[in-house]
Parts: structure tokens; sequence; C-alpha cells
């Protein structure tokens, strides 16, 4: 299977900026599924880890040299040091590099395993450190979990930062990804026994927030314990987002924010899950003593936290591409979240909705039922900052050629079921196709049928869960296509294996296969709703 992503026409070149240049008119002729990776490449583009850092950090050489962040200047005289972990984090620290200079004195990054190899192969050659670097790199956790590699890094970025004075500043830098690269599970806890703490919390649908929380209680340098380790060095920290709201204490479990989940936080958790009963002794025994709550400075004044890139900002500019292609388009929200066959219903539901309004049917019981089904949804999944109220009036009086986009991002949870392989944007896009497909039986069949739809779903880091793909996409047509290759769709989500259905129907055509970006903000959903030709 090759890229879709890098076999994809230059509609146009990514504006780069959260800013529209005005709208186009593009020819029918192209497809949904080349406008929907149009937009998926742009969303990427904007995050990518070079222009998020140049616009977030420069060095001042006029008088005395600092380093400027936004509006804290930190003088600088070859004193400063460089640790980072993330999947993100190659790409930033080779930006960083560039703009140091000589400042530079020395470094360690975490980064995923073969990605160098992927970023040379891919041509992305500015995401990669300049020969004889000072930074040092090593690549870990394979299949984005914690192993003996991610291990070393840790060790070697908690002994830099502790060796660390108060003349030193500490340049932290940070992305998704982060958790499982920086593992140093509290003593006696062995690293596979923290894992496997963490895949059980993971399999039974625990949140992200949820598993940070039980992260930072088993682990050194989670939960400020960098921080704390560089203290009394400033410390200054960059982060990419990749956790819905971009709070600092959680993204990559907070490793430079003071947090201390209490005993009795992680043994809701943990009750919750059902786990308490098989826990390993050394857990048991780190979370009934003091030893995973360390002493420290709590109002942290030495460090400065700064977000510099986030969900919001990719979805801005595939908004602004979706309009330069003639779509009335709308971000439904940077914060999408729940269990994905619940999201899956919302976007079918808001797919109807869409079909049925922009078919003329502004009035009728079957209009009000699925826009009532639709609000109840919504208010029951409580995702944050998604308000359809007012989008609904709007979408009422479009006229009916016109095209819709609809965008959001965040990250949905699965309910592991079965033994299969997949990731949650697979899953999320295979079960949007059975809920379509089961509407199409309903009232709002006919109406379904007068247009085109495409739902695409996908991971800014150009990988879903353990798999070579980044997502996938999916129409109202896929599971009738797929019955006549002889794929059932509800006997492989029932195994949770989305990715050998995609794999197998029409040769992995509707898999994207982007290979590691350099970059991550969780995921990018697009819907796209046109018309079919009369």
């Amino acid at each position: 299977m090759t890229s879709a992503l890098k076999a994809l026409p230059n509609i146009r070149r990514a504006c780069m900026i959260p800013a529209c240049q005005g709208q186009a008119s593009y020819p029918r002729s192209i497809s949904l599924w080349e406008h929907g990776l149009h937009l998926f490449r742009s969303a990427v583009g904007v995050v990518l880890p070079a222009p998020m850092l140049r616009r977030a950090m420069a060095l001042k050489t006029d008088g005395c040299p600092r380093l400027v962040v936004r509006d804290r200047a930190f003088p600088v005289r070859r004193n400063l040091y460089l640790v980072g972990f993330g999947k993100a984090v190659l790409g930033m620290a080779a930006a960083a590099e560039k703009i140091l200079g000589d400042h530079l004195i020395q470094g360690v990054v975490s980064v995923p395993h073969g990605i160098r190899a992927c970023l040379q192969q891919a041509g992305m050659e500015e995401m990669l450190l300049k020969p004889h670097s000072r930074i040092q790199v090593i690549e870990g956790a394979k299949h984005n979990l914690p192993d003996k590699e991610a291990l070393r890094a840790a060790s070697m970025i908690r002994e830099l930062a502790e060796g660390l004075t108060a003349d030193d500043l500490l340049l932290v830098l940070i992305s998704g990804g982060g958790s499982a690269l920086l593992p140093a599970p509290t003593p006696p806890i062995l690293l596979e026994e923290k894992e496997k703490v963490t895949k059980l919390l993971a399999s039974r649908g625990a949140t992200i927030q949820e598993l940070n929380t039980i992260r930072k209680a088993l682990s050194l340098m989670k939960g400020g314990g960098l921080a704390r380790a560089a203290y009394p060095a400033q410390v200054l920290s960059l982060i990419l987002s990749d956790v819905i709201g971009n709070p600092v204490d959680i993204i990559a479990s907070g490793p430079t924010v003071y947090s201390c989940p209490s005993a009795q936080d992680c043994l809701q958790i943990l009750t919750k899950y059902n786990l308490l009963s098989i826990l390993p002794r050394s857990v048991e025994t780190v979370l009934s003593s003091s030893v995973s709550y360390p002493s420290g400075p709590k109002d942290y004044s030495h460090v400065y936290n700064v977000v510099i890139g986030s969900n919001s900002l990719a979805l801005e500019e595939a908004k602004c591409q979706a309009e330069d292609l003639g779509y009335w388009t709308l971000i439904l929200s940077a914060a999408m979240c729940g269990e994905v066959s619940r999201v899956a219903k919302l976007y079918s539901q808001l797919i109807q909705f869409v079909c049925l309004s922009t078919a003329g049917l502004a009035e009728g019981p079957l209009r009000d039922q699925v826009r009532g089904d639709l609000l109840k949804l919504a208010a029951e999944l409580e995702i944050p900052g998604l308000n359809l109220v007012d989008p609904l009036k709007a979408l009422q009086g479009l006229e009916s050629e016109r095209s819709v986009c609809l965008l959001a991002g965040g990250e949905t949870t699965v309910q592991l079921r079965g033994n299969g392989k997949g990731g949650r944007n697979q899953e999320l896009a295979l079960q949007v196709a059975l809920e379509l497909h089961r509407a199409k039986a309903t009232g709002a069949g006919d109406f379904l049928g007068r247009y085109e739809v495409l739902f695409l779903s996908c991971g800014t880091d150009g990988q879903d869960g353990p798999t070579e793909a980044a997502g996938a996409f999916s129409s109202q047509e896929l599971v009738d296509k797929a019955a006549q290759e002889g794929l059932n769709v509800e006997t492989f989500l029932s195994n949770n294996d989305s990715y050998t259905f995609f794999s197998k129907f029409q040769n992995g055509h509707h898999l994207l296969l982007t290979g590691l970006t350099g970059t991550n903000v969780m995921d990018i959903q697009a819907i796209l709703i046109r018309a079919r030709d009369r």
C-alpha cells in the first residue's frame, strides 16, 4: 500500500497561517477524497515543529544576548541546556539548534523509534539535527509503548537536569507521546509493571487524564519531577499540546508542572476500572507510601511553561483551506472526545441533518426528530466547546447546492472487546460508515442518497494505534461495497479489527498512510458533503 497523503496532488499550497485568502471554485472532477486529504495535509503543515518554534522563540543579540519567548526574556551566555521528549521533539530540537547556536552546550532528546530514518526517507531534512550536533538523540517507545531505550533516555535526561546550577537555563521541549518516551518508574516499580497497569487502564477505556494521574503517581519525572530535578536552574518549557484543552499538567504527564495526585484519586480510578485486585505488589507499595509524593518547590517560580501549538491551530488552517475550496465550513469542537461508537452516532446524525436541511426539508417531523436526537446525544456526550444550536439554524438556511464541511479535533476512546488490530481513527471511520448504512434504512435514507458524503479521521502524528496507518476515510456506500467483497463490517468492529478491514477492503485504498509526520496535536476529523450531479 502506498501513502495516500504523499500521492495527493497539490490543489494549492497551504497558507500556513490561520487566515483565509479568499474563496475559489474548484471543478467537481476533484473528488471529496482529494479534498479531504488536502485539508488533512494543510492542518498538519501548520503545526510542524519548525514554523511553530520560530513563531514562539527568538534569540536577540543586540546588547546582552537573550532568549525571548512571548513576554519573557532569558539572558544567555553559553549556559543553555536542552532536553526533550515526544513525537514532534526531533523537529523542535532541530529548529531550536539553529536558533540557539553556540549558546547551546548540551542536550538529550527522547524520540520515537525509527523517526530519523522515516524523516530521511521522506526528504524532511529540516527536522533532522545537524552533523556533530551537541544534542544526543535516543530512539525508543516503539508503537508508543515505554521500553528500555526510552528508560535509558529518561535516566540521561534526569542526570543532565540534576547537574544544573542556578546560573543555567534548561530548555525543555515537550510534545505528544512524551509520557511513553520519559518513563522513570518510582522504585521498586519495574517498567514492565508500570506498563501493565497503564495498558489495563487503556484497554478498559480510561481517559488520558485518568491515565496520566496514575502515571504521575508511579513516576519520578512526571507531575513536576523533571522541574524538581533541574532546580535551581531556570526552566523554559515549550509545549506542543496533544491533550484536549491544553492543560500543561496533563500533556506528557506534566514533567515541568507541579502536580501531586492523591492516593484517594488513584484508588478511585483503579476501582472504577476494577483493577485493585490485580495490581503488582510494587505498585501497591508505592501508592500506599509517601514515596510517590516527593517534597520540593510547589510554586515552581523557576519554571515558565508555554503552549506553542495545538489542535485548534490545525483546525483553523483546515477551515481556511475548506473555505477556499468553496465549502460552507464549521469547526464543531477542538475537544471531541468520548467512546467511538457514540461519537460515530453523533457524526451520522449530523450528516443526516445536513442532508435533510440542504435538500429543502426545512420543516417536518423527520428533520425535527433527527435534530432532537442529535441535540440529546450531544448533551449526553458533554463535549467541550460543542454547541450545536446556532450551527443547526445556520444549516437550515443553506441553499441546496452548497457543499458543507464540518471539522473537529480531539481524541476519542475505544472500548476493547476483541483482539484485532486497529486504532481509534480507523475504528471511528468504520463505525461512521456503519451508522450511515443503518440510517439509509430509515426515513432519512432517501435524502442521504442525494449527496456524496466523505468522513475522514486521522492522527496528526501519522500513527493510529499500533499500525502503519494515520487513519482512514469512509462513506455511506462502504458497508454495501464491503459486503460485495465478502467483508462484514460489524464482525470486524466487534473484534476491534478496523485495520485488518481497511487493509483488505479495496486493496487498502481507504487507509491513510503518511508515515510519521514529525508533529502531534491529536486527531483531525472532517465531514465533506456535496450534492450529487443530477
